[in-house]
């Protein structure tokens, strides 16, 4: 079983670079994952704040929920173009759905609820896969799911009827429908003053389920959805991903420019990618100092607040930093998912077509295409041969023509009655 065990582990590393690091790559990771940190603190801290970031990633959503509407039909009045208000309300009516209920009256007072925090307790707006299975579900059930305080609730709503003539269709049409409504309420609803609530970040909502008590008898569900209406919204989480893309990209770049000038390694082996052991380190070592940054600024402004202490946690970062932990974890057992040995299968095949490539690009073309065509010639030639005697004439002629010398001296015949006579090639 042991043997079974390292053999595993062996073919799940064998197309893995072990390169170690060293000081200097330790510094740049740290150096990388500080100033992200910095701009974490600083340029994004917490919905409340209005963030830098926060204020162009908002600026830049509203543009694209303009430019969606435009393209769904939208025509404004001149004057109206980047009325952001005037595109959500074309895009609620375009995509309309059965489950938008926002007050508790429309629930019958099952539970508590209101603008600013639907987009959360119900699942169908939820902008992942969870989002869209319960969509559709909700949309060819004619009925809405929710969560509230960690249970799920389902209630009927009028009848929805999907256009389409067959289940594909009504499916397809379900799935768009999703996403035009995901659309019209990403930049917050179109009934609501400033800055409005926009839809959650993906499977935030799965937070909602938690409903284990973390502060003055309030579930971590709870404090959740708080902290969602204090703003913390997928648009804030663009916000949070710049500098979590920043330390990536800087980390990859400032790796990739060492390994090609100082180490002096082939351009292919340059790419960034998991297989390199030492940027994986160099990567979690990047975000985990992030996300300390993140950690401690969040914990010493919050002065012991749940609430305003996941305000300012970067879910990216964490999210990241989890994956990269458990990634590295999964490499070093020797454990790896079907998909995974697949795509490893395709990189060693491609490396493998890149060097023979490589070796095609050392060959003279010109002097082969030559030699190809006088061993064409020569094939013409002896296609036309009638007898023995001229394809030996033959063949001699061309020997010399080439500037080859016989591997034998004499005639060939009585060269081949000598027993202790050898062929010589030179």
């Amino acid at each position: 079983m042991g043997n079974i065990s390292s053999e595993k582990k062996q073919n799940a590393k064998s197309t893995l670079y072990n390169d170690k690091c060293d000081k200097y790559d330790y510094m740049i990771a740290v150096a990388c994952g500080a100033i992200a940190g910095l701009i974490d603190v600083f340029m994004v801290g917490a919905p409340a704040v209005n963030g830098s970031l926060q204020v162009w990633t908002d600026a830049q959503v509203n543009q694209v929920v303009i430019a969606f509407a435009k393209k769904s039909g939208w025509t404004p009045r001149q004057g109206n173009e980047d009325n952001i208000v005037s595109a959500i309300n074309y895009l609620e009516r375009q995509f309309h759905v059965n489950y938008d209920q926002r007050y508790t009256a429309d629930v019958a007072g099952v539970f508590d609820m209101s603008t600013r925090n639907h987009h959360m307790k119900s699942l169908a707006h939820s902008p992942d896969v969870v989002g869209l299975v319960f969509s559709v579900i909700n949309q060819f059930s004619s009925t809405a799911s929710f969560v509230d305080n960690g249970r799920l609730v389902t209630i009927q709503t009028d009848t929805f009827e999907l256009q389409g003539g067959s289940y594909i269709s009504k499916l397809y049409c379900g799935a768009a429908n999703w996403f035009g409504h995901i659309m019209s309420d990403v930049a917050g609803s179109s009934g609501t003053s400033g800055r409005g609530s926009g839809i959650v970040l993906p499977f935030y909502e799965m937070f909602s389920f938690f409903d284990v008590t973390v502060e003055d008898r309030r579930s971590f569900a709870m404090v959740a959805e708080q902290v969602f209406r204090e703003g913390y919204d997928a648009r804030f989480g663009l916000s949070m991903a710049i500098p979590v893309i920043l330390c990536d990209l800087a980390i990859k770049l400032i790796w990739a420019l060492k390994h090609y000038f100082y180490h002096k390694k082939p351009l292919r082996e340059c790419i960034p990618s998991k297989r390199h052991a030492d940027l994986r380190m160099m990567l979690l070592i990047g975000d985990g100092t992030l996300c300390a940054i993140d950690g401690l600024d969040a914990a010493l402004r919050s002065g012991g607040n749940w609430v305003a202490f996941f305000s300012r946690v970067n879910y990216f970062a964490w999210l990241r930093l989890a994956h990269l932990a458990l990634r590295e974890v999964c490499i070093r057992c020797g454990i790896s998912f079907p998909l995974q040995k697949q795509l490893d299968a395709f990189i060693s095949i491609n490396e493998e077509l890149e060097r023979y490539l490589s070796e095609l690009e050392k060959i003279d073309m010109e002097a082969f295409r030559r030699e190809t065509e006088q061993y064409n010639e020569l094939l013409k030639v002896l296609e036309a041969v009638n007898s023995e005697e001229e394809i030996n004439v033959l063949l001699k002629n061309k020997y010399r023509e080439l500037g080859f010398e016989l591997p034998y001296e004499g005639d060939f015949d009585d060269f081949m009655e000598d027993r202790t006579a050898v062929l010589t090639y030179k």
